[in-house]
């Protein structure tokens, strides 16, 4: 059997986000507002930014999704095209999905999200699903609608599977075939009353071997064999502008050690150096940290943990 061409095959989640830049959020009401840089609208939802992730990180990176005849459709597919990053598009007759992004001056966001686009039958093709499962390696699956269809079809083709729950409150039933059928499970404390009891009842009800949970300046949360960590946050490289990205950068990073054959906890790290990085991106700009800068953060955090290691070692 030969070996597979796709490293992460990424399903979902391809759209398209009209970025507002606001003074503050929550944002007061006014009749209207003069802002500044302005208005933007780019190519890149969550499945769009994992895709890109997984790319820069040098893996070989395949994007399947349902996409409007559409002039956003037309972004979608120009970003992956300039990007290099193999696209399958089905088409999807509500139109591209679309969103709009309040960012404040500290890179908060508040996302609208426009449910107008999808409908009760849209559907990912089943002999397609199957095909490009049958060439990967790992898939990661965006929670919309089509994507819930596939996950019989890609559990049958035997790969490995994560999905980003998101900001799931721990009870909404929507989430749970993600949640339970995946592998890998990523998700937000933002919603989360107790973190701690939904990821452990991720493990329990579903197959997941590790649940992440990030949890923006504090870092991230790990479930690996019944115990949980922490994950300490660290440095930005430049100013924080913005936190859109920062979860999907999360799990690029984190599947880019997984697949190497990194303990999870290394995984991790990778994880949230992705996410730092992310966050001093623009939101105007989709971009992700490269597989050198990736490497080479990660080593000057080592030998920082070295030299404090040593500095606190008593001597004979």
């Amino acid at each position: 059997m030969s070996s597979p061409e796709i490293d992460v095959l990424v399903l979902g989640g391809a759209g398209v986000d009209t970025i507002v830049h606001v003074p503050e959020l929550p944002l007061p009401f006014a009749d209207s507002y003069m802002i500044r840089p302005g208005i933007e609208t780019r190519a890149g939802q969550s499945g769009d930014f994992v895709a890109l992730g997984a790319h820069a990180l040098g893996l070989r990176t395949h994007h399947l999704d349902m996409i409007g005849d559409d002039h956003e459709g037309e972004l979608v597919r120009a970003l992956h095209r300039d990007r290099g990053i193999p696209l399958t598009d089905v088409l999807q007759p509500g139109g591209t999905k679309r969103a709009v992004n309040l960012v404040d001056p500290q890179g908060r966001r508040l996302s609208l999200y426009d449910d107008s686009r999808s409908r009760e039958t849209d559907r990912l093709p089943e002999e397609t699903v199957r095909a490009l499962a049958g060439a990967s390696r790992h898939a990661h699956v965006v929670i919309t609608h089509p994507c819930s269809a596939a996950l019989p079809v890609l559990r049958e083709a035997g790969l490995t599977l994560s999905t980003d729950l998101h900001n799931w409150d721990g009870d909404n039933p929507y989430h749970e075939p993600f949640a339970h059928a995946a592998d890998v499970v990523f998700l937000s404390t933002t919603a989360l009353a107790d973190p701690e009891r939904a990821m452990r009842r991720i493990v329990e009800r579903g197959r997941a071997q590790v649940v992440a949970a990030t949890a923006g300046a504090d870092g991230a949360y790990l479930l690996v064999d019944g115990e949980v960590t922490h994950i300490p946050a660290v440095t930005p490289p430049a100013p924080v502008v913005d936190s859109n990205g920062a979860g999907d950068a999360f799990a690029s990073g984190f599947l880019f050690g997984r697949l190497a054959g990194e303990p999870p906890l290394r995984c991790a790290l990778y994880g949230v150096v992705a996410g730092a990085y992310a966050c001093t991106v623009p939101s105007t700009r989709a971009d992700a940290i490269g597989r050198d800068e990736l490497l080479a953060r990660v080593k000057e955090l080592d030998d920082q943990d070295a030299t404090t290691t040593t500095a606190t070692v008593p001597s004979a």
